[in-house]
């Protein structure tokens, strides 16, 4: 059963106008990536999202709704909503690979302005992504740069596994391809700060709800950026981080933030969650993600 996300969204949302979006295949390294395309010959500007840990890419089309016209191609990433991997386990490194040829294709479809957009862990994947096949823009709620430890402890359910995964899940490499449940890694609960939302992400089978092999999570737990940020030239940079965010708070973004070279921007959403869903935040995302997209 599909998860209706938008009903959590304010009314004006809810009620703006958008096509509606068609599934696609793109047969990539013997996988079947499952994409959501949201199709506007007329629109000034593409859109790739990207998400990130407990998310697929129908759940954050709502969020593309904040900015008027525009094409949107949402990827379910290896291990997520309806693509298929065979059975095999996936690495982080190969949601990058992914991501980065995904936007080099979707760039080379057509000549409109391409911006990418990286919610959650998805940030720092679009940023790694952007930074290897270029695009004209970059969105992020967070950047989250695991090689620090307090990072690692917030991204993580519990605060030690966190600190210490990376030395024992290089420890446990035997157990790579054990799946096992999403909320047994994560901080579910602080997915947002609506108790009713969280749930529905708990549940939902194609995200929160689902399984992660160990193998994406020592590669996560282990993984580095594309390039340090003071190399990063790619393009401009919109932080447009939740203020209230319970999982991962600004503080944890804004170094990693504050050392990009390229022109950039922070805008922090009042009174959003992790999952930004909470007015006025996010009437503050959709006019800035329409001021990047207007550039």
């Amino acid at each position: 059963m599909t998860v209706d996300y938008l009903r959590f969204f304010p009314r004006w949302a809810r009620e703006a106008e958008a096509p509606e979006a068609v599934s696609e295949w793109w047969h990539w390294r013997g996988m079947q990536v499952h994409l959501e395309r949201v199709s506007d010959p007329a629109a000034p500007v593409k859109l790739v999202v990207l998400h990130g840990a407990g998310g697929y890419g129908r759940m954050l089309l709502p969020y593309t709704r904040l900015m008027g016209p525009v094409e949107v191609v949402a990827p379910d990433l290896p291990g997520y909503g309806h693509t298929r991997c065979e059975g095999r386990p996936v690495e982080y490194a190969t949601w990058v690979d992914l991501a980065a040829e995904l936007i080099d294709r979707e760039r080379r479809r057509d000549g409109r302005p391409l911006l990418v957009l990286g919610a959650s862990l998805g940030g720092m994947l679009a940023y790694s992504a952007v930074a290897r096949a270029g695009a004209d823009a970059l969105a992020v709620t967070c950047l989250l740069d695991v090689r620090r430890a307090e990072v690692r402890a917030a991204a993580a359910r519990y605060g030690v596994l966190g600190r210490v995964a990376g030395p024992v899940m290089n420890a446990l490499r035997a157990a790579d391809d054990l799946r096992v449940p999403v909320r047994w890694l994560a901080r579910m609960s602080a997915m947002s700060n609506q108790a009713e939302l969280n749930a529905a992400v708990a549940r939902d089978r194609l995200g929160g709800g689902g399984r992660v092999s160990l193998r994406f999570l020592r590669t996560y737990l282990t993984s580095a950026p594309e390039v340090e940020p003071e190399a990063f030239t790619a393009c401009p940079v919109l932080m447009v981080h939740p203020a209230a965010d319970r999982w991962t708070p600004a503080g944890l973004s804004l170094p990693f933030f504050e050392r990009i070279k390229a022109d950039k921007r922070l805008v922090m959403l009042e009174g959003c969650g992790h999952m930004p869903v909470e007015e006025p935040g996010l009437s503050q995302f959709a006019r800035a993600l329409r001021e990047l997209a207007g550039r």
